[in-house]
């Protein structure tokens, strides 16, 4: 399946690469439809992904993973709001952060409050709202690199 992207161009993506959001991401629910990007060429070095609309080729947001940002990370989430991914186990559990990225990447944040939760085995996923009163939606989190999709590749 060719997809298009405003910051990647042309990705060839197989089935199997596709995230399926029922619920759609808060604020843009019509897009259901999503794929991670990272750059290949950083593995082991590149903390921040993309998650790509696979349906919008405007539409990625930068995503990373929450142990990097907050080593003991451990969001409670009401289970009816998992409901629809499948069997959630340790195995096959995903989450993922949605960053902010200011012009001064000093200023960068993670949200702590509205991850997304993924099910790899089903390709299911949910942004949902933890309950740990704790978090917070603009958790300060300086990382060694930029995110930049222009400087990113597709993998």
């Amino acid at each position: 399946m060719l997809v298009k992207t405003k910051y990647f161009g042309e990705i060839n993506l197989s089935e199997d690469k596709i995230i399926t959001m029922e619920r759609g991401m808060f604020g843009f629910e019509e897009y259901k439809k999503y794929t991670i990007l990272f750059d290949s060429e950083k593995e082991g070095k590149a903390n921040v992904s993309w998650f790509q609309s696979v349906e919008e080729p405007g539409l990625a947001f930068p995503v990373i993973n929450p142990l990097v940002v907050k080593e003991d990370y451990n969001p409670v989430v009401e289970d009816e709001l998992l409901k629809g991914l499948g069997e959630i186990t340790e195995e096959n559990i995903v989450i993922l952060l949605l960053l902010t990225v200011p012009q001064d990447a000093i200023q960068m944040t993670a949200n702590l409050k509205a991850p997304i939760i993924i099910n790899a085995d089903t390709r299911k996923g949910a942004q949902v709202v933890v309950e740990n009163e704790e978090y917070e939606i603009k958790y300060s989190c300086l990382l060694y690199t930029s995110p930049s999709p222009r400087d990113t590749e597709r993998s």
